[in-house]
Order: structure tokens, then sequence, then C-alpha cells
């Protein structure tokens, strides 16, 4: 329909079981089938979705919209997570859209010798992350404060700022450490690493504060040692803990093309 854009998720080999194995059912975003376009021996996952909602000067907008970019990526995310149950993807970028299936399999075309050697270095891995947090909890408490009238009330407060600051400099100090061990530990294991901007805000959902944001690229054969290597690296390091996730789909270790965009 003239109305509608051409919503692409993932790149991957193509098989036309695909459809009727792991697309079967699944609805992509703005609640949309989702099926492949073809070129050769890749294929990209698409739905269609409204252009009243995907044009460029409309994901201007919308992306600024947590409420909608939560549930825009979360349909994103089903697709990809779908795919790669079943075979090698190469994710693309949440609100990457075409004009029309025609554009994609264009997009497929040119990209293909990039697209094969991308799906050839990733097949057999899956991404894994890896949040190193510093526990405020479990830092030693400041020596207490004077009574606020007492005549070095203002000495102690000082020290207890000092105290304060040292221990999170400390336990700062000790988080990069316990990074250092991870990534020494693993370093044979994975074949790649990502490093990502520590969580804030409503991005943290755990208690503590993130020190390192981190995506290993491991082979399915190795990631239970991989998991055993990283607790291992915390386990002397009190005030530390470490949040493994995954297996993902290897967001982190993708490069595809950006879609051509839709009309403004």
């Amino acid at each position: 329909m003239a109305d509608n854009l051409s919503y692409a998720y993932a790149v991957m080999p193509f098989s036309p079981s695909l459809e009727r194995t792991a697309l079967a059912g699944v609805r992509g975003v703005a609640d949309s089938p989702v099926a492949l376009v073809r070129s050769d021996e890749v294929a990209a996952a698409v739905s269609p979705v409204p252009e009243a909602d995907f044009s460029q000067s409309a994901l201007k907008a919308h992306l600024e919209d947590l409420d909608w970019l939560e549930r825009t990526a979360r349909a994103h995310h089903l697709v990809v997570e779908s795919l790669a149950a079943r075979t090698t993807i190469l994710p693309l970028r949440l609100a990457t859209v075409y004009l029309d299936d025609t554009r994609v399999a264009q997009m497929l075309h040119e990209g293909r010798p990039v697209f094969a050697a991308a799906l050839g270095r990733l097949a057999g891995h899956a991404e894994w992350g890896v949040k190193v947090y510093v526990d405020a909890a479990a830092a030693p408490p400041p020596p207490a404060a004077a009574p606020s009238d007492a005549p070095d009330a203002g000495r102690a407060y000082l020290r207890q700022r000092r105290h304060q600051h040292q221990a999170r400099r400390d336990a700062w100090r000790a988080a990069e450490d316990v990074v250092r061990r991870i990534d020494a530990a693993t370093r044979d294991l994975a074949a790649a690493r990502a490093r990502h901007r520590p969580q804030q805000g409503r991005l943290a959902d755990a208690a503590g504060e993130n020190v390192a944001n981190d995506a290993y690229l491991v082979p399915h054969g190795l990631a239970e040692e991989f998991r055993r290597r990283v607790h291992s690296a915390v386990e002397d390091a009190p005030g530390i803990r470490v949040d493994i996730t995954g297996p993902w789909a290897p967001y982190s270790f993708a490069d595809p093309g950006a879609g051509e965009g839709a009309p403004p």
C-alpha cells in the first residue's frame, strides 16, 4: 500500500523454511506480520509500517517518546530473537525503514558481499552482556558525625565527606580491576568485545552503580566456560557485583548499513 513503508529487522542467509518456523505467528512493529525479502543467498525480515508513524519527520518526534520507543523496541527485539533462535542473523538498527520491499531487495543486492562476510563471522556465536556494579550498600560506613552544635562539627563533617569520597574512589578502583580481570580471563574465549556506556537513570534497573557495560561475542560451545570465568573474576571483590545476560542476537557486533529513510 502506498501509505506503508518497509521496516527491516535483520539480514540472514536465505532459507525458505524461516517464514513457517521462526516467523510463524510473529507480529512485528505496529503489530504487523513479518515476511522475508530475498536477494540470492541473503534475505531480510521486513514488515509493513504506516508512513504516518515512520516517516523521517514522524520518527524524529516518536524517538523522543520513551513509551513509544519502548513498545517499538520490544516488538523489534521479538522479531530479531525469534530469527536468532533459528539462524545466524545480522540485526539492523531500530527503526531501519525503506520506501518499499523493492528498495530492501536492492539494499541486499548491493551489500551482499559485506553481509555474507559479516554473517560468516557471526555464525556459531552469540552475544553475552557483562555489567559490573559497585554496591554502595557494601561500602564501609563513614565515621559518626559530631552533633551540629559541637565545637568540631565542621571538621567532623569534612572528615565524613573525605571518607565518603575515598570510599567511592576505592570502590571504583576495585570495580575497574574486576573489569580488567574479566577481560584477561575471557580473552581466549571471546571472539570480540564491545564497550558500551554505563547505564544510568531509567536504563539502570539494578541496584548499585553501573561501572562497566560490555558485550562479548562468544562461540556457542564456550558459553558455560565464559560464564564460569566471569563469575570467578569477581569472587574476592566485596562490594562489586557482576550481572551476565544472554545469549542474545549479536547486536553489538553487527555493522549494518543504515536504511535509506522514509520520506519526510
